[in-house]
Protein backbone atom coordinates (compact mmCIF):
# COMPACT_ATOMS: atom_id res chain seq x y z
CA UNK A 1 0.00 0.00 0.00
CA UNK A 2 2.78 1.73 -0.22
CA UNK A 3 1.92 5.95 -1.12
CA UNK A 4 -1.43 5.22 -1.84
CA UNK A 5 -4.77 5.28 0.57
CA UNK A 6 -6.65 2.60 -0.43
CA UNK A 7 -6.93 -1.02 1.74
CA UNK A 8 -5.73 -3.34 -0.51
CA UNK A 9 -2.82 -5.23 1.11
CA UNK A 10 -5.86 -5.42 4.64
CA UNK A 11 -5.94 -9.13 5.31
CA UNK A 12 -9.76 -9.44 6.73
CA UNK A 13 -10.93 -12.58 7.76
CA UNK A 14 -15.25 -12.26 7.89
CA UNK A 15 -16.42 -15.09 10.50
CA UNK A 16 -19.97 -16.14 10.20
CA UNK A 17 -22.05 -19.16 10.17
CA UNK A 18 -24.82 -18.14 7.41
CA UNK A 19 -22.75 -18.84 4.13
CA UNK A 20 -24.45 -16.42 2.10
CA UNK A 21 -23.70 -13.37 4.52
CA UNK A 22 -20.23 -14.12 4.70
CA UNK A 23 -19.92 -14.51 1.15
CA UNK A 24 -21.79 -11.47 0.60
CA UNK A 25 -19.08 -9.43 2.62
CA UNK A 26 -16.61 -11.00 0.80
CA UNK A 27 -17.70 -10.09 -2.41
CA UNK A 28 -18.32 -6.82 -0.94
CA UNK A 29 -14.57 -6.69 0.04
CA UNK A 30 -13.09 -8.89 -2.95
CA UNK A 31 -11.74 -5.97 -4.79
CA UNK A 32 -10.77 -3.79 -1.69
CA UNK A 33 -8.49 -5.94 0.12
CA UNK A 34 -7.23 -9.68 0.62
CA UNK A 35 -10.22 -11.75 2.45
CA UNK A 36 -11.37 -14.53 3.54
CA UNK A 37 -14.03 -16.31 4.59
CA UNK A 38 -14.83 -19.11 7.23
CA UNK A 39 -18.25 -20.38 8.88
CA UNK A 40 -17.47 -21.32 12.20
CA UNK A 41 -15.83 -20.24 15.16
CA UNK A 42 -12.73 -23.05 15.37
CA UNK A 43 -12.35 -22.01 11.66
CA UNK A 44 -11.64 -18.39 12.45
CA UNK A 45 -9.28 -19.63 14.95
CA UNK A 46 -7.67 -22.01 12.48
CA UNK A 47 -7.20 -19.28 10.32
CA UNK A 48 -6.00 -16.52 12.77
CA UNK A 49 -3.50 -19.27 13.62
CA UNK A 50 -2.41 -20.18 10.74
CA UNK A 51 -1.90 -16.97 8.96
CA UNK A 52 -1.30 -12.68 9.62
CA UNK A 53 -4.92 -11.61 9.90
CA UNK A 54 -5.00 -7.74 10.19
CA UNK A 55 -8.87 -7.71 10.61
CA UNK A 56 -11.95 -9.94 11.64
CA UNK A 57 -15.56 -9.80 11.20
CA UNK A 58 -17.14 -11.36 13.33
CA UNK A 59 -20.68 -12.48 13.99
CA UNK A 60 -21.54 -12.99 17.42
CA UNK A 61 -24.44 -15.35 17.21
CA UNK A 62 -22.94 -18.45 15.76
CA UNK A 63 -23.95 -22.50 17.00
CA UNK A 64 -21.00 -24.17 18.48
CA UNK A 65 -18.58 -21.75 19.22
CA UNK A 66 -20.12 -18.01 19.51
CA UNK A 67 -18.68 -14.63 18.35
CA UNK A 68 -18.54 -13.88 21.81
CA UNK A 69 -16.53 -17.56 22.44
CA UNK A 70 -13.92 -16.34 19.32
CA UNK A 71 -13.29 -12.79 20.63
CA UNK A 72 -12.16 -14.32 23.93
CA UNK A 73 -10.17 -16.96 22.67
CA UNK A 74 -8.21 -14.08 20.62
CA UNK A 75 -7.99 -12.27 23.87
CA UNK A 76 -6.25 -15.41 24.98
CA UNK A 77 -3.96 -16.18 22.23
CA UNK A 78 -3.05 -12.62 22.01
CA UNK A 79 -4.01 -12.15 18.87
CA UNK A 80 -2.51 -8.58 17.22
CA UNK A 81 -5.03 -7.33 14.96
CA UNK A 82 -8.58 -5.59 15.01
CA UNK A 83 -11.88 -7.31 15.65
CA UNK A 84 -15.32 -6.04 14.61
CA UNK A 85 -18.13 -7.79 15.47
CA UNK A 86 -20.85 -7.36 12.53
CA UNK A 87 -24.05 -8.92 14.22
CA UNK A 88 -27.68 -8.88 13.94
CA UNK A 89 -27.50 -9.12 18.05
CA UNK A 90 -28.48 -5.77 19.39
CA UNK A 91 -25.72 -4.59 21.91
CA UNK A 92 -26.58 -4.94 25.13
CA UNK A 93 -24.81 -3.89 28.44
CA UNK A 94 -22.87 -6.73 28.16
CA UNK A 95 -20.65 -5.35 25.27
CA UNK A 96 -19.11 -2.54 27.56
CA UNK A 97 -16.63 -5.96 29.01
CA UNK A 98 -16.16 -7.18 25.68
CA UNK A 99 -12.78 -6.87 23.81
CA UNK A 100 -14.01 -5.49 20.42
CA UNK A 101 -12.90 -2.96 18.29
CA UNK A 102 -15.81 -1.72 16.36
CA UNK A 103 -19.79 -2.75 16.44
CA UNK A 104 -21.34 -3.08 13.14
CA UNK A 105 -25.33 -3.73 13.29
CA UNK A 106 -26.49 -6.09 10.14
CA UNK A 107 -27.41 -5.42 7.50
CA UNK A 108 -24.19 -3.20 6.71
CA UNK A 109 -23.99 -2.06 3.52
CA UNK A 110 -20.68 -1.98 1.21
CA UNK A 111 -19.60 1.85 1.73
CA UNK A 112 -20.07 1.26 5.88
CA UNK A 113 -18.09 -2.02 5.64
CA UNK A 114 -15.36 -0.84 3.68
CA UNK A 115 -15.33 2.28 5.52
CA UNK A 116 -14.56 0.04 8.95
CA UNK A 117 -12.09 -1.82 7.14
CA UNK A 118 -10.35 1.51 6.05
CA UNK A 119 -10.49 2.99 9.67
CA UNK A 120 -9.26 0.17 11.37
CA UNK A 121 -6.76 -0.33 8.92
CA UNK A 122 -5.34 3.00 9.97
CA UNK A 123 -5.64 2.26 13.69
CA UNK A 124 -3.72 -1.01 13.31
CA UNK A 125 -1.18 0.64 11.23
CA UNK A 126 -0.21 3.24 13.75
CA UNK A 127 -0.45 0.64 16.53
CA UNK A 128 1.98 -1.16 14.78
CA UNK A 129 4.02 1.83 14.10
CA UNK A 130 4.34 2.90 17.78
CA UNK A 131 5.67 -0.49 18.54
CA UNK A 132 7.96 -0.76 15.71
CA UNK A 133 9.31 2.62 17.28
CA UNK A 134 9.79 1.53 20.37
CA UNK A 135 11.51 -1.97 19.51
CA UNK A 136 13.89 -0.15 16.94
CA UNK A 137 14.95 2.27 18.96
CA UNK A 138 16.28 -0.04 21.35
CA UNK A 139 17.59 -2.44 18.58
CA UNK A 140 19.31 0.43 16.68
CA UNK A 141 20.85 1.74 20.40
CA UNK A 142 22.13 -1.93 21.25
CA UNK A 143 23.86 -2.41 17.87
CA UNK A 144 25.40 1.00 17.91
CA UNK A 145 26.92 0.65 21.40
CA UNK A 146 27.47 -2.96 21.53
CA UNK A 147 30.13 -5.24 19.86
CA UNK A 148 28.49 -7.34 17.20
CA UNK A 149 29.96 -10.74 18.37
CA UNK A 150 28.02 -9.45 21.68
CA UNK A 151 24.42 -8.78 20.80
CA UNK A 152 24.27 -10.93 17.65
CA UNK A 153 24.77 -13.58 20.53
CA UNK A 154 22.18 -12.38 22.91
CA UNK A 155 19.00 -14.83 22.59
CA UNK A 156 17.32 -11.48 23.46
CA UNK A 157 18.83 -8.90 21.49
CA UNK A 158 18.00 -11.90 18.61
CA UNK A 159 14.32 -11.54 19.72
CA UNK A 160 13.79 -8.22 19.31
CA UNK A 161 15.84 -7.77 16.49
CA UNK A 162 13.42 -10.28 14.94
CA UNK A 163 10.42 -8.53 16.35
CA UNK A 164 11.57 -5.11 14.64
CA UNK A 165 11.38 -6.75 11.79
CA UNK A 166 8.24 -8.31 11.46
CA UNK A 167 6.72 -4.92 12.59
CA UNK A 168 8.46 -2.94 10.07
CA UNK A 169 7.10 -5.38 7.73
CA UNK A 170 3.61 -4.94 8.69
CA UNK A 171 3.33 -1.47 9.22
CA UNK A 172 4.82 -1.04 5.69
CA UNK A 173 1.98 -3.30 4.49
CA UNK A 174 -0.89 -1.52 6.22
CA UNK A 175 0.45 2.37 6.35
CA UNK A 176 -0.87 4.34 3.03
CA UNK A 177 2.38 6.76 3.62
CA UNK A 178 5.28 4.86 4.71
CA UNK A 179 7.88 8.03 4.50
CA UNK A 180 7.59 8.36 8.93
CA UNK A 181 9.57 5.18 8.26
CA UNK A 182 11.82 6.52 5.99
CA UNK A 183 12.19 9.43 8.63
CA UNK A 184 12.52 7.37 11.47
CA UNK A 185 15.15 5.44 10.24
CA UNK A 186 17.09 8.94 9.31
CA UNK A 187 17.88 9.24 12.95
CA UNK A 188 20.90 9.16 14.31
CA UNK A 189 20.58 7.13 17.81
CA UNK A 190 24.45 6.59 17.90
CA UNK A 191 26.66 8.43 20.09
CA UNK A 192 28.76 11.56 18.81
Amino acid sequence: MSGNDSAADVRTLVVDDEQEVADAYALRLRSYCDVETVYTGEAALSAVADTTVDIVLLDRHMPGMSGDDVLSELVERGYYGRVVMVTAVDPGIDVLDMPFDDYLCKPVDREDVRAVIDQQRRILAYETLGEYFSVEAKRTVLEAELDEKKHRQHERFVAVAERAEQLETRARRLMADDDILDRFEGINREEM
